[in-house]
C-alpha cells in the first residue's frame, strides 16, 4: 500500500499488523472456570496473562476482535518514561513523591521489557535510543525549562541542550537518555506462544459485555457464554464495565496519526516529540530491510475537529520539509484516553470489588503504563507489596485539577451531544461519489451515508449506542466517531472501539428509492 505524496486514498493500515503471521484463535462457546478471566487482548491483557501463567494460575484472554488489533497494534511503539511535558506539572498537582513514582514505574516496565526480550531471544527490533522533547518557540522553551528543573527534583538524569540532529530550528531539547522502542506485536507474540504453552486459554471474537459481581466474578458474552473467575482485569482500552466507577465522565479520548515514510535524507537515530502544538514525534523503523521513520501528531479528540485526512497530510507536509519523502508504504491512527489527572486508573475497579481490575487512561504512553499496569495486577493478585498501588487507584480523587476537568469534560461532552441533535443536512446520497461519506437527513432524523469504491451505499444511524450522542463521519480512517465518549464504528455500523458495545443501526439504502424529497430531506 505504497502512497505517494499526494493520497491516502487506500484505507489505512498499520505497519505493526503486517507481514506477521498473526495465530488464529476460536470464540468462546461455552461456559468454563478459570483462575483470571483478562479481558482485552493488547500489551496489558497479554503482559498480565503472561505473568499470571507464569505463576501457575489457569488464565483467560477473550479478545472482541483479534489480538493486538486496538490500541496496541496502532502505537508509536517507544518505551519511555519521558511522556512529554508532564513531570512540573506532576509536582504541583500529585506532588514531588507521587510524580517521582511515576518515572520509577513507567522506567521499570522498560526493564521488564529489555530483560523479557534477553531472557526470551525476541527478535523484535529493540533498540536503545535517547528520547528528545524540544521546542520550536520561546513560550515552550521555557516550559521545557521548568521541566529541566522537574527532572533535577527529581533524580531524573536528563540534559538540556540547544540543537539536536534533525533539520529543525529549535530552542531548546531535553534529553532522557537510554529509553527505548522496538515492534510491539512481534514481542507479544512470543509471550503469546508461552501462555500457550503454559496452557493459557485465548479467545477471539469473544466480547464481554457485563460481570455478575461476587465472591467468584463471572463475566457474559454477547454470544452467551460465561467465564467464571476469581479475578476479572479489564484490559480493554475503555472499561468494558464500569460499575459504579463512572468512567465515562472521568476519561476522554484523543486521537492521532501516524505515518511510515521513506526519506531521502537519513534520519540521525534518536526519539524526538515536541513539545510545541500541534505534536510532532519521530522514531525511526526498518520495513523490508529499509530504514525509514515514523511520523506521528496531530492529536485532537476523537470525533472532533477538522476533516481527518487533514491530519495526514499535514504529517506529509511536515516530513517533506524535514526529510523529502520518497513514499509512504504505511499510514494509520489510534486514539487513547486521558484521565482527569493525566495519571492512568489502575487497581480495583471500585471499592467493594477487589477482584475486578481495571487499567485505562494511559495517555498515548501505552506501551510503558500497560505494562506497569500488568506488574500491578500481578502483585495485586498475588498480595505482593507494590509502591505504585496508591498511584495509580482508580478510587483516587485529586481535586487540582480533577474538579477543573471533569467539569470541562462534561460540559463538552453536552455540548457536543446538543450539537449533533440539531445538525440536519440537505445532502442527497446519491451524489456522494464513490469512497465518500456524510452526514444525511431522512425523515426528518439523522442519518450517515458512504458510498464504497464500488458505488454501494451504506446507511447507518448516527445515534451512538453508547449515551445516544452523533457521531462524526472520520474521512481519514472512513469511520463513525463519537465525540463525546470516542466510540468508533464501521462504515457498516460495527463497533470498532469501545466505550459502545451495541452496532450502530443499520438503515436499507435501497428504501431511498421510494422516499420522496420531502421524507429525504435533500
Amino acid at each position: 500500500m505504497t502512497q505517494n505524496a499526494d493520497s491516502f486514498s487506500e484505507h489505512p493500515k498499520s505497519y505493526w499488523r503486517d507481514l506477521i503471521d498473526f495465530p488464529n484463535f476460536a470464540r468462546l462457546d461455552q461456559d468454563i472456570e478459570v483462575d483470571i478471566a483478562i479481558v482485552g487482548g493488547g500489551i496489558t491483557g497479554i503482559t498480565s496473562a503472561y505473568l499470571l501463567a507464569n505463576e501457575g494460575l489457569k488464565v483467560a484472554i477473550l479478545e472482541a476482535d483479534q489480538l493486538m488489533n486496538g490500541t496496541t497494534g496502532h502505537t508509536t511503539a517507544k518505551i519511555t518514561a519521558q511522556h512529554d511535558l508532564i513531570y512540573d506539572e506532576f509536582i504541583t498537582n500529585i506532588g514531588k513523591n507521587n510524580a517521582r513514582l511515576y518515572y520509577e514505574a513507567n522506567t521499570e516496565a522498560l526493564h521488564f521489557i529489555k530483560n523479557t526480550i534477553e531472557e526470551h531471544k525476541i527478535d523484535c527490533d529493540f533498540s536503545m535510543q535517547d528520547a528528545y522533547l524540544y521546542s520550536t518557540t520561546e513560550e515552550y522553551a521555557e516550559k521545557i525549562r521548568k521541566e529541566a528543573k522537574a527532572y533535577e527534583k527529581l533524580n531524573i538524569a536528563g540534559e538540556l541542550v540547544e540543537t539536536i540532529q534533525l533539520d529543525i530550528q529549535i530552542k531548546n531539547a531535553l534529553i532522557m537518555k537510554d529509553q527505548a522502542q522496538f515492534h510491539p506485536t512481534k514481542y507479544l507474540l512470543h509471550l503469546v506462544d508461552i501462555i500457550k504453552q503454559k496452557n493459557g486459554l485465548i479467545f477471539e471474537n469473544t466480547t464481554a459485555v457485563n460481570i455478575e459481581t461476587g465472591k467468584q466474578p463471572t463475566v457474559l458474552t454477547r454470544d452467551g457464554s460465561r467465564v467464571k473467575a476469581k479475578y476479572v482485569l479489564a484490559c480493554t482500552h475503555f472499561p468494558f464495565y464500569e460499575g459504579l466507577g463512572l468512567y465515562s465522565t472521568r476519561l476522554h479520548a484523543d486521537r492521532s496519526y501516524i505515518i511510515a515514510a521513506s526519506p531521502k535524507k537519513p534520519f540521525p537515530g534518536g526519539m524526538f516529540i515536541s513539545a510545541d502544538q500541534p505534536t510532532r514525534s519521530l522514531r525511526s523503523v526498518k520495513i523490508k530491510d529499509e530504514e525509514m521513520v515514523l511520523i506521528v501528531g496531530e492529536s485532537h479528540k476523537t470525533g472532533q475537529g477538522k476533516e481527518t485526512i487533514k491530519h495526514y497530510e499535514a504529517l506529509k507536509a511536515f516530513g517533506e520539509q524535514i526529510f523529502e519523502l520518497e513514499s509512504i508504504p504505511y499510514y494509520w491512527s489510534a486514539q487513547d484516553l486521558v484521565t482527569l489527572d493525566k495519571v492512568p486508573y489502575i487497581g480495583e475497579l471500585t471499592s467493594g470489588h477487589p477482584n475486578i481490575l481495571i487499567a485505562t487512561g494511559y495517555r498515548k504512553w501505552g506501551m510503558s503504563n500497560g505494562t506497569a499496569a500488568a506488574l500491578l495486577f500481578r502483585d495485586i493478585i498475588l498480595d505482593k507489596k507494590n509502591n505504585y498501588k496508591s498511584l495509580y487507584t482508580p478510587s483516587r480523587f485529586i481535586a487540582n485539577p480533577s474538579i477543573k476537568n471533569f467539569l470541562t469534560e462534561n460540559v463538552n461532552v453536552a455540548t457536543q451531544l446538543i450539537k449533533g441533535k440539531l445538525e440536519l443536512t440537505n445532502i442527497n446520497p446519491n451524489t456522494l461519489a464513490n469512497d465518500e461519506g456524510a452526514v444525511i437527513t431522512i425523515k426528518g432524523e439523522r442519518k450517515g451515508a458512504y458510498k464504497d469504491k464500488q458505488g454501494q451505499l451504506h446507511i447507518v444511524d448516527t445515534t451512538c449506542t453508547h449515551v445516544g450522542c452523533e457521531v462524526e463521519w472520520n474521512n481519514g480512517d472512513r469511520s463513525w466517531d463519537c465525540p463525546c465518549h470516542g466510540s468508533r464504528f464501521s462504515y457498516t455500523g460495527e463497533v470498532l472501539e469501545g466505550p459502545a458495545e451495541k452496532p450502530l443501526q443499520k438503515y436499507d439504502y435501497k428504501m431511498l428509492d421510494n422516499l420522496t424529497s420531502e421524507d429525504s430531506g435533500y
